[in-house]
């Protein structure tokens, strides 16, 4: 052949053979869509978007969308979600491949896709930042136990169903149902089309199988109806109070859901409700139709559960705020509980709220939405306000039937009775009211704001709260070549409580705020004195190393000596007559008549001895122990701790609650004195005062240490801080709410709004018509909704307020909060809607933190939310390292 005959062969042909140095190693890319868009798992604002990537042709039957994968990004090795695979990608260059498919378990659903998305926009977050929150971590071993259901024989499946909702198509959109129904947006005002199910009462049509718990309500059998015929009513139901509780109608707000034939998500505040409409749940669906996601299964068992759901074995589930993000097929219900505790925002960026969470859920699936509590949030009276959900109440006579009576302790014929009742932290309505309860046969709830025992302590004299004046337990090391600092011993000045004089008899006694008064005494005894029911309570720290407490208006005493190794006793005198045990250095012990009173022990740690004695005054860090500061903070008020002070018991010293220290050589920077009293008495030390009180009857308690779920119908006092109150079997006799001023004190925009939202809860628990006491001013608005049991005329005046002041539900508001000249930088680079207002910056603590607020109309959010997330996304871009935290409607504006 010549060289004119080359001319006329294919170009393929007279191409040079390619060398094996060019095709080795080369990806193969898969035969159909072989660009996937993948999530990569990566929390800088800048980068939330989705990023191609090649599919090999290895991974082309397992990459589907929804599905975990890794691949490189920035040279490194990362995970991801693949959102969705394409025919061709937007990007000019070479595509990285995927390294490989994680699971084939399509974790992502279209509709929690979505879902993220709108989260992260609105509030200003990353998208896979809310996935964190959405999908629980992989269990290898218990993906690979659960059964995949078969479609074609699952009974409440149709033929052919897909109850995944899950295709070969995109999840990035997520839309699912869309806005199906013309369901809108919360907050926005219309919705017509799925009001109509609350007008004029109607017929409990779809009721079946007896009463109904919906009954009470005149909407409530329209409100069941339009659950069964798969219609969307959106609802904010005011619960009733009594036995009956709310379980039941969630249970049975469920079960027509899933009559309807679609699914439902039920998100409760905590564990202890959890455990109820559990329970509930089980009674009225039966077995094996709900499942319960909590963080305290552990994370086999919650992956297994959670994946029952996904695979859509179930369609009804019930838990904590992560349970918004199930992954329900078909949603037609989501529903949530006491939607003012704060359990329901999340701690975690992007610090997202389940009542929001929920509503977007509601408008783009078309779901039906019920708001239910005992009280009502601004948040929630604004839907009803903007006309996108309809309230569900009884009428005012049945709530007056199953209502407890409410007392305030502060009204004027008492304290015409009881002159001491003004101070007294307990009054004696309230001791009547729970020896009236325990003598009815059941049991009594007192419900104590604070934990612990004695959490917060003050200077007896200035008033100055009680701070810990000890060294960091770690510091930074003085700088190279810099002379060694001096060593701050551990143990603080040598004078502990031992030294001052000063008369304590002046001291108020048993104030309305529960404080007490750590006195001195001349001669070394120091006292503490508190109110309780008219009475004082005293510990007296005598000469000899003894101490006493005395408290109550009970005739029993008791009387302990502590000595230099630490060893007391405590021995209750019978009722009528105290008694005193005194337990001598080297000899035995010896009783002798005490004052009528109630006692407790409170040693004298720090007593100091003579030197190479034992009663030296004792640290949790051990005697000599010394801390070395750096030359810049050695004397200089930065090298403290500055924790608050509290006691753990009657037998124990000042311990610091950040650094956990004893400090019982305290005394106080301002004056100087050694002296403490209490300022806030905890739920320890109110059960153990009210054990004392009453002797035969068992104290149960309920709180951090341990929630109780439900009591017995038996004669018990249960002390149960906020939250934590267990549900008595046939409801209780009686109840005491304790320190009002702690919750309508706290310097809090929804104070008075929490203050009825515990109080109504606890009180909801009570018998119909049972006695409650609340320690508060009966002129207050909050005091006067739980007495006439009116949460609604309270929400809708709270709503009022805070739009004439321009907060939060009634507009849009944002918070930074980071250094200061952080802050001030990102207000001025981000893009602003034209109509917000600037407030701030202000300074949060001591280190230079600063937070300024940021107000738009609710009609703005969005804007403001999209202009925070760029201006965030430019600090991360240019890699500033000082960080701003944005937060956009959170609970703590105050």
């Amino acid at each position: 052949m010549t060289d004119s005959d080359d001319a006329l062969l294919p170009l393929d042909a007279v191409r040079p053979a390619a060398s094996s140095k060019d095709t080795k190693g080369a990806v193969v890319p898969a035969p159909e869509r072989p660009v996937a868009r993948v999530a990569v798992d990566s929390p800088l604002p800048h980068l939330d978007r989705p990023f191609d990537y090649l599919v090999p042709a290895a991974l082309h039957e397992t990459a589907e969308p929804g599905v975990r994968v890794r691949m490189r990004f920035a040279g490194k090795l990362v995970d991801g979600f693949l959102l969705e695979r394409v025919d061709e990608s937007d990007h000019e260059g070479r595509l990285m491949p995927l390294e490989r498919v994680v699971s084939p378990e399509r974790v992502l659903t279209p509709e929690i896709a979505g879902l993220a998305r709108a989260v992260a926009d609105r509030y200003a977050g990353t998208f896979t930042d809310v996935l964190r929150l959405a999908i629980p971590p992989r269990h290898a071993k218990a993906e690979s136990e659960t059964p995949k259901p078969d479609r074609s024989t699952r009974p409440d499946a149709p033929d052919g169903t897909d109850v995944q909702g899950e295709g070969a198509g995109s999840v990035q959109d997520g839309e699912g149902a869309g806005a199906a129904g013309g369901a809108e947006a919360p907050g926005d005002p219309g919705g017509a089309g799925t009001q109509g199910y609350l007008g004029g009462g109607g017929e409990a049509g779809g009721v079946r199988g007896g009463e109904s718990a919906w009954d009470a309500y005149p909407m409530g059998p329209s409100f069941l109806d339009a659950l069964r015929h798969g219609r969307a009513p959106r609802a904010v139901w005011s619960a009733l109070p009594g036995a009956l509780g709310w379980a039941r109608p969630m249970a049975e707000a469920v079960r027509a859901t899933l009559d309807g034939g679609r699914g439902a998500v039920v998100v409760v505040p905590d564990g202890k409700d959890v455990a109820l409409a559990d329970a509930e749940l089980a009674r009225v669906l039966g077995p094996g139709r709900h499942v319960a996601l909590t963080a305290d299964l552990g994370p086999a068992e919650r992956y297994r559960r959670w994946l029952k759901v996904l695979r859509g074995q179930v369609r009804a589930v019930v838990g904590t705020r992560a349970a918004m993000f199930a992954p329900v097929a078909e949603l037609g219900l989501v529903a949530i509980w006491d939607d003012g505790d704060d359990l329901h925002a999340e701690r975690l960026a992007p610090y997202p709220h389940a009542r929001e969470v929920l509503g977007l859920r509601a408008h783009r699936t078309g779901a039906a939405m019920l708001i239910g509590g005992y009280a009502r949030t601004a948040e929630a009276t604004q839907l009803i306000a903007g006309r996108w959900a309809r309230p569900i109440v009884a009428a005012r006579t049945t709530i007056r039937s199953l209502a407890p009576r409410v007392r305030p302790a502060g009204e004027d014929a008492e304290l015409a009775k009881d002159q001491a009742a003004r101070q007294a932290r307990l009054p004696s309505l309230a001791w009547r009211a729970l020896r009236h309860g325990l003598d009815g046969g059941g049991p009594v709830l007192v419900q104590v704001p604070r934990r612990g025992y004695l959490p917060a302590l003050a200077c007896r004299h200035c008033r100055t709260p009680a701070r810990c004046v000890l060294p960091p337990t770690r510091t930074l090391l003085a700088p190279p070549g810099a002379d060694a600092p001096p060593a701050v011993p551990l143990s603080g000045p040598s004078s502990g409580f031992s030294g001052g004089g000063g008369e304590a008899g002046g001291s108020p006694r048993g104030r309305a705020d529960g404080g007490q008064d750590l006195g001195r005494l001349p001669g070394g005894p120091s006292r503490v004195s508190a109110g309780l029911a008219g009475g004082g309570q005293e510990v007296r720290h005598l000469p000899g190393g003894s101490s006493r407490v005395s408290a109550g208006p009970a005739a029993d005493g008791q009387e302990a000596r502590q000595f230099p190794d630490g060893s007391s006793r405590v021995s209750p005198g019978p009722t009528g007559g105290g008694q005193e045990v005194l337990h001598l250095p080297g000899g035995p012990s010896r009783s002798q008549a005490g004052p009528a009173r109630v006692g407790e022990v409170s040693g004298d740690p720090g007593r100091q001895g003579p030197p190479g004695s034992d009663d030296q005054p004792r640290h949790g860090v051990g005697e000599g122990v010394s801390a070395a500061l750096p030359l810049e903070l050695a004397g200089t008020p930065a090298a403290s701790c500055h924790g608050p002070l509290a006691l753990r018991g009657g037998h124990a010293a000042p311990y610091c609650r950040w650094c956990g220290r004893v400090d019982a050589a305290w005394r106080c920077p301002s004056c100087g004195s050694p002296h403490l009293r209490a300022v806030v008495i905890g739920a320890r030390r109110t059960a153990e005062e009210l054990g004392r009180a009453f002797p035969s009857i068992p104290v149960r308690t309920s709180g951090r240490d341990g929630v109780l779920a439900t009591v017995p119908a038996s004669r018990a006092l249960v002390v149960a801080t906020p939250g934590a109150e267990p549900v008595a079997e046939g409801g209780y006799a009686a109840a005491v709410l304790l320190d009002g001023w702690a919750l309508l004190g706290r310097a809090d925009l929804r104070a008075g709004e929490e203050a009825v939202r515990r109080w109504m809860n606890a009180a909801a628990l009570l018998r119909p018509g049972a006695e409650l006491v609340v320690l508060a001013d009966a002129a207050l608005p909050a005091v006067q909704a739980l007495v006439r049991w009116d949460p609604i005329t309270h929400a809708e005046r709270e709503l009022a307020d805070r739009a004439e002041l321009g907060f939060p539900p009634a507009v849009r508001m944002a918070t930074l909060t980071g250094p200061a000249a952080a802050v001030r930088q990102m207000i001025d680079e981000a893009h602003l809607p034209a109509e917000a207002q600037v407030l701030g910056p202000v300074p949060v603590d001591d280190e230079g933190q600063e937070r300024a607020m940021i107000r738009v109309r609710r009609t703005g959010g969005a804007a403001l939310a999209a202009a925070l997330k760029g201006a965030s996304g430019v600090r991360a871009a240019r890699k500033t390292p000082d960080v701003v935290r944005v937060s956009v409607d959170p609970l703590d504006l105050i």
